[in-house]
């Protein structure tokens, strides 16, 4: 085992930052399958005559989607491993999304995106955990965050793409270029993405020795002569029940209730700030950008608290972007509708909201051991999926109503002070289960 457990003592060899590569290329195309729907939809309501309310119910398919994905896919790959998982979960999404290019109403649109959700969902939580498990100590709050701003990324060659997309091929070809994007990473990662070490030490599957000594030889470090002693229970049939055992109940809660809040606010934003700037009578590229601007506000957050993790608390950094994210949906809620101001804030909305969100990314593996580590951080990610599924409904609902922007806004982004204790309450936690606390 010790040979295993130098992995994260040890400089980051080639084979293991490939591993992260390949996790964080995935991720970015999650981020563009996701949010492409936030680009196309404009175009969509206006060929298919869809009303706020229908637009929501669109927008929040694929994420309740990614809920039923992150609840009943997520905890498999505890049971048959992280890389069986990827390759199924890709297999599904380029299935969504290629449908959704051929659908020719709501319902069948809603079908595609619940389709694509699920293939999202199902792989968010083994991605977070190949990387945390093939990083070492010094680094892993960092690559967790440089993977989870993958996902801002793909959402800004979203919008980048489906303005040149849309004006000259129409809004299917975005869904036709995600489906063939996700494709072509299946042979990618049987090609060169390992299996998670830890789950062949604790697991245990048929043939795990073989295949340890092989990915060690790749990385670099003596083998093993015999498996190690199994973890106890990590064989169980309890491993679900193990979340809500009292040494993590208190964890899984928090964790809970920090995801819900923070993907509200964060998938309102980023699927109705387009349209809001549309709709207020600027260009459809300005609304665009408007959302490119908030994906880019995050891929430049996470980096920032992925390198401000090294030195300082991830808890103490992540309360601070929320306190802030409140402040930047406050002061946007009530500007006018003039670009030198709007687009700025856009920016730093997406900074603090999307910053604070790869935070609890960062926070979640540590929450959990290796048996449950899947499960603890898929079943964080499913539930916190509903405050996804959410937030676009309730913005549907409350503009639909006839709410002004300031209060839909405040409605949305005042509910971040829940998360911020929540941060608060783990890192007291985590404190207290370490050695000598």
């Amino acid at each position: 085992m010790k040979s295993i457990e130098d992995i994260h003592k040890t400089p980051m060899t080639g084979t293991q930052i490939l591993a992260v590569s390949i996790c964080l290329l995935i991720n970015f195309l999650d981020g563009f399958d996701v949010l492409a729907i936030a680009f196309a939809a404009p175009e969509i309501a206006r060929e298919w005559s869809v009303d706020a309310m229908d637009l929501g119910i669109i927008f929040s398919a694929g994420l309740a989607g990614m809920v039923a994905g992150a609840l009943l896919l997520s905890p498999i790959a505890d049971r048959v491993g992280r890389r069986p998982l990827i390759l199924t979960c890709l297999c599904i999404i380029s299935a969504g999304m290629l449908a959704s290019s051929l659908t020719s109403g709501v319902s069948e649109l809603i079908a595609a995106r619940l389709l694509t959700g699920l293939g999202v969902g199902g792989m968010l939580s083994s991605l977070t955990t190949m990387v945390a498990e093939y990083s070492n100590d010094r680094r892993r709050k960092l690559a967790i965050s440089v993977l989870q701003s993958g996902y801002p990324v793909g959402a800004i060659i979203a919008g980048i793409a489906s303005a040149y997309l849309i004006q000259h091929f129409g809004w299917r070809s975005v869904f036709v270029t995600g489906g063939l994007l996700s494709l072509l990473m299946i042979p990618l990662v049987i090609w060169r993405l390992p299996e998670s070490l830890d789950f062949l030490s604790h697991r245990q599957p048929p043939g795990a020795l073989r295949r340890i000594n092989e990915i060690l030889e790749k990385l670099g470090h003596p083998t093993l002569d015999t498996l190690p002693q199994p973890e106890t229970g990590s064989n169980g049939a309890s491993r679900f029940q193990d979340i809500f055992s009292k040494e993590y109940l208190g964890a899984t809660i928090a964790i809970w209730l920090a995801y819900v809040v923070l993907l509200s606010a964060f998938y309102f934003v980023t699927n109705w700030t387009p349209k809001i700037l549309i709709d207020a009578g600027l260009s459809r590229e300005v609304g665009i950008s408007g959302g490119v601007l908030i994906a880019a506000g995050g891929v430049v957050g996470g980096l920032v608290l992925g390198g401000l993790s090294s030195r300082f608390s991830v808890y103490r950094i992540g309360a601070v972007y929320m306190f802030a994210a409140i402040a930047a949906m406050g002061v946007f809620g009530r500007l006018e509708f003039e670009l030198s101001t709007m687009l700025p804030v856009a920016f730093l909305i997406g900074f603090f909201l999307a910053g604070a969100i790869i935070g609890l990314y960062a926070i979640a593996p540590d929450l959990y051991p290796a048996r449950i580590r899947n499960t603890g951080i898929g079943w964080a990610l499913g539930i916190g999926r509903l405050g996804a599924v959410l937030g676009p409904y309730v913005a549907g609902v409350l503009i639909s109503a006839g709410w002004e922007r300031h209060e839909y806004y405040l409605a949305l982004g005042l509910p971040i002070v829940a998360s911020l204790a929540a941060v608060l309450w783990l890192q007291a936690y985590t404190s207290a289960r370490q050695p000598g606390a």
